[in-house]
């Protein structure tokens, strides 16, 4: 049987992580893996979250199954995170799923059974996992421009064009917010001219919200999706607990549909759930419910967003101190983007072997790509690392 196995390729960032692990130099700095640690390079507990699974663990009596859906009260609670509490929400329907990344498969498969073989719209670049989850469900893939490595900017123009040849009935891949790998979003009128072209060309979105919260706050990072949800009659979320409740282990996502009446949408949510029963069967619970009573308890609530912002603002700043280190050791204006940009990612624009040479000889890791993960940057040695990084440029 497994004779006629090839060797898998290395997932390139769980590479970068082994080499960062295995390199004795002590002062290596790890730029790479797309966790949000703190001052002290740690991965936290939330505070709320913390409390939610004591109190979790103290009237929790049973192990059984939750059903297809997992659990409902989360499910409902992430709808008004996500689409706000004004949605009409007669019309969307939310099965929890394991992750984002689960969230993104269990959509990818509802795609498939609507339409088997439609063809989903990804940005250039995108999230390198967007692809085989989308090809692995038998969906057809192509790119339009986004990001412009000259720049820092959106190619929106070049975005607009491209998406203007699409076809009706294809999917549009969307980040949210906080784009990934780029870190350069969509403003808000960009957002608006995006949602007339998609509801014009009868194209549906798939939004992938990942980042809500780590942008410029909660009700902000949600404002492109409810944009398209305000002007499109028909659209896809898939969205992630992992980073905003720093719940990554514990893989807590929802997948989401928004259809044109109520009747449309209670189909299309039993094939999702019946996609579910085929992929994994029953969600995980714990780490839901413990986001459901943060989300259902106003003083959890309150704590979780107040940390939450602490996480955004501190990343903001190292955003700002970096781009002005930057200035300051290259002479040049190269780097200011990073502090316009927003969430964990920017990309440096170096080439790969500016990011091999930064690797081997100064023990600073980053993605092939130069994607930078912001909350990974030395708090006191950003000029240091400026320096470091201005030395392997052309």
């Amino acid at each position: 049987m497994f004779e006629t196995l090839q060797p898998a390729p290395p997932d390139k960032i769980l590479a970068l992580i082994g080499l960062y692990r295995a390199d004795p130099r002590p002062n290596k700095v790890d730029l790479g893996v797309g966790v949000y640690r703190d001052g002290a390079g740690r991965t936290p507990v939330l505070r709320a979250v913390r409390e939610a699974e004591k109190r979790l663990w103290q009237s929790q009596d049973t192990k059984t199954y939750l059903g297809l859906s997992g659990d409902i009260a989360f499910n409902a609670a992430m709808i008004d995170l996500v689409f706000g509490k004004d949605a009409d929400t007669s019309r969307i329907r939310a099965a929890q799923a394991p992750g984002g990344s689960g969230a993104l498969r269990l959509v990818a498969e509802l795609l498939q059974r609507s339409r088997p073989g439609v063809t989903v719209w990804t940005s250039d670049p995108t999230w390198p996992n967007h692809l085989p989850i989308m090809r692995g469900a038998g969906l057809a893939t192509r790119d339009y421009p986004y990001f412009d490595e000259a720049t820092g900017k959106v190619r929106f123009d070049a975005m607009v064009e491209t998406l203007k040849g699409a076809a009706a009935g294809d999917v549009v891949l969307l980040h949210g917010c906080c784009h990934n790998p780029t870190g350069a979003n969509l403003d808000a009128a960009q957002w608006q001219m995006l949602a007339d072209l998609l509801a014009e060309r009868k194209l549906l979105p798939f939004v992938d919200l990942a980042y809500q919260g780590f942008g410029d706050g909660l009700e902000a990072d949600a404002q492109g999706l409810r944009i398209l949800a305000a002007n499109v009659p028909e659209m896809v979320v898939a969205a992630s607990c992992s980073k905003n409740f720093a719940v990554y282990r514990d893989r807590v996502g929802a997948a989401m549909l928004m259809a044109r009446d109520s009747a449309q949408a209670d189909i299309a949510a039993s094939n999702m759930l019946a996609a579910a029963r085929a992929l994994y069967s029953m969600p995980p619970d714990h780490g839901a419910a413990a986001v459901r009573i943060v989300l259902e308890d106003p003083a959890l609530r309150a704590d979780w967003e107040a940390e939450l912002d602490e996480m955004r603002l501190r990343m903001l700043r190292l955003r700002r101190e970096f781009a002005d280190a930057l200035r300051r050791i290259s002479n040049s204006d190269r780097f200011d983007f990073i502090a316009e940009h927003r969430g964990m990612f920017s990309r440096l624009g170096l080439t790969g072997s500016q990011v091999e040479r930064l690797r081997d000889e100064h023990a600073v890791y980053m993605v092939g790509d130069s994607r930078i993960n912001v909350a990974g940057l030395p708090e006191n040695g950003l000029e240091e690392l400026a320096r470091t990084i201005v030395s392997v440029l052309d």
